[in-house]
Order: structure tokens, then C-alpha cells, then sequence
């Protein structure tokens, strides 16, 4: 079975939908994903061209849908987090492939909703790990941030073998729903078999993070209901801060929540983690 998943990789790897396409911003990958959908993705190389120390899957948080355009650029979300570190990856030796929402959750701001915990949601993205490895090499690990933490705990806790990532980096993560009249704000990385990730685990957060979904006190307690033997709680100080009282607006990438004005500490911390060491 894990053949053929890996030898379906490989073959979609040859036959993308549309073809890959040479891009400014990184090469436009279109995949099939469920229900006779299909997900396109950024894919980047490290700078110079060498092999990867590990591929990235990106996972934006809000509704994670960010509108790649043909060029691999971000149209929407840009100020997200794991996309403004993107670039920061790649020179620092990664692979990264920035994953848009599929077909039928792109269409309006509200995107992956609470898709997000859905089974399908997973495998769409195991697929995605399943063509990386086959095509690089190379280890491949999910990073999501906010809301994209939530689906990165998805795929961590079902996939297996081939589709399985390596490991999974969880950052400013939605810990604490809330009530409202769209469903899937109640959704967070509790929903999931967390003890069922035996991957190693970074989860990162801000101590100034006044986002009321991911407040940091929180992460221990997340991190102890995790099956894995290699995690790390790593929480990040310093940068401007936030001026307003802790609410949704704080919610965002230009705040503690998106790490504002520290992609290089960030980065290079999850970058030590993923090659083995300490955030």
C-alpha cells in the first residue's frame, strides 16, 4: 500500500495539473485532492540550489486561503507569519511549499473553515508530503500557524508511512474556541488524537501574544497531551508588543500573535529543531 501511495507520488509529480510553473515567487504546483478537487501550492528551493535540509509545508493560519497567483506569489495573507518566513527558510538551507486552500474553500475569506478538521483535510495534505519526499529527498515536515495549527494536527495525528510528515512545528496556536454563528470558530488542536503524534513536536508561541485563541500559558498543557518523545516548548520575548487589550484583534501577523518584526529569530529557532538541535 505505501508503494503504490509513493509510485502515485511520483506520478503526479510528472503529470501536475496545468505543469509546474517557473515563477518568481516559486514554482505553482497543482495537485488532485479530494473529491475531484485540486490545491496548488508555492514550491520553493534553498538558495544555491542545494539539497534541501528538509522541505517546510507551510500552513497559514485565518481561513488559509492565500490566492497564489501564477507566479507562486501570495496575493492574500502575505502578512502571515510562516509566509513572511518563507523566504528566511530557503536561505537558511529548506525547501518550503506554501500551501493554498483547495478548490472548493478558496472562494471567499472564510476559507478552509472547519475543513480544517476534516479526515479528507489530512489526506489532501499527505499527498502533498508524499510528492515532496518523492521529488526532493528529503524530510518533510508541516509548520501551521494560528487556525493552520489546527490542520497541521490533523495530518500529524492520521497519516501513516508515506504520507506521514517527519515532524511538525505548531506555532501561535488555536487553543481556545469561541461561540458564534459559524460553526467552526469553536475548532481547536484539542478536536484531534493529539497523543497519536509521536512525531517530534515544536510548538512556539509569544509570551506578549494577547490573541484571546492562543494565549502561551496554554502551550505546556498542550504539550503534555502530545505522544511525542522529541518536543519543545519554545516561547519567544521581545519585538513591539501590542497596544490594544487582549481580543480577536490581536489575532493577527503584525501583532505578538505573527511574531511582528522577528522572522529571523523565529525562523532560525525552528530551523535549529528541525535539523535536530534546540529551538
Amino acid at each position: 500500500m505505501l508503494r503504490r501511495v509513493l509510485a502515485a507520488a511520483v506520478c503526479a509529480s510528472a503529470v501536475l495539473s496545468g505543469a509546474a510553473l517557473a515563477a518568481p515567487c516559486g514554482e505553482v504546483v497543482t495537485i488532485a485532492t479530494h473529491d475531484g478537487t485540486t490545491t496548488r501550492y508555492a514550491f520553493g528551493s534553498p538558495q544555491g540550489g542545494a539539497k534541501p535540509a528538509a522541505v517546510l509545508v507551510l500552513l497559514a493560519g485565518g481561513g488559509g486561503a492565500i490566492n497564489l497567483d501564477d507566479g507562486g506569489c501570495v496575493r492574500d495573507l502575505s502578512g502571515n507569519s510562516l509566509v513572511r518566513m518563507a523566504p528566511v527558510f530557503r536561505e537558511l538551507g529548506f525547501a518550503t511549499a506554501v500551501v493554498d486552500a483547495p478548490s472548493d474553500y478558496n472562494k471567499d475569506e472564510d476559507g478552509l473553515r472547519g475543513f480544517r478538521s476534516d479526515p479528507k483535510h489530512a489526506d489532501d495534505l499527505g499527498r502533498i508530503v508524499a510528492q515532496l519526499r518523492a521529488r526532493t529527498g528529503a524530510p518533510v515536515w508541516i509548520a501551521g500557524t494560528s487556525r493552520g495549527a489546527i490542520s497541521a494536527v490533523n495530518a500529524a495525528s492520521r497519516l501513516k508511512g508515506a504520507t506521514a510528515p517527519d515532524g511538525v512545528v505548531l506555532t501561535s496556536v488555536v487553543m481556545v474556541g469561541s461561540k458564534g454563528n459559524k460553526y467552526w470558530v469553536r475548532d481547536t488542536v484539542y478536536d484531534h488524537d493529539l497523543g497519536a503524534i509521536t512525531l517530534p513536536t515544536l510548538i512556539v508561541g509569544h509570551a506578549l501574544d494577547k490573541c484571546l485563541r492562543s494565549p502561551p500559558d496554554e502551550m505546556e498543557r498542550l504539550a503534555g497531551k502530545i505522544g511525542s518523545a522529541r518536543k519543545q516548548v519554545a516561547t519567544v520575548t521581545g519585538g513591539p508588543g501590542w497596544k490594544g487589550d487582549y481580543s480577536l484583534k490581536a489575532c493577527v501577523g503584525r501583532a505578538p500573535h505573527g511574531f511582528n518584526k522577528q522572522d529571523r529569530e523565529v525562523a532560525e529557532g525552528i530551523a535549529r529543531f528541525v535539523k535536530g538541535g534546540r529551538y
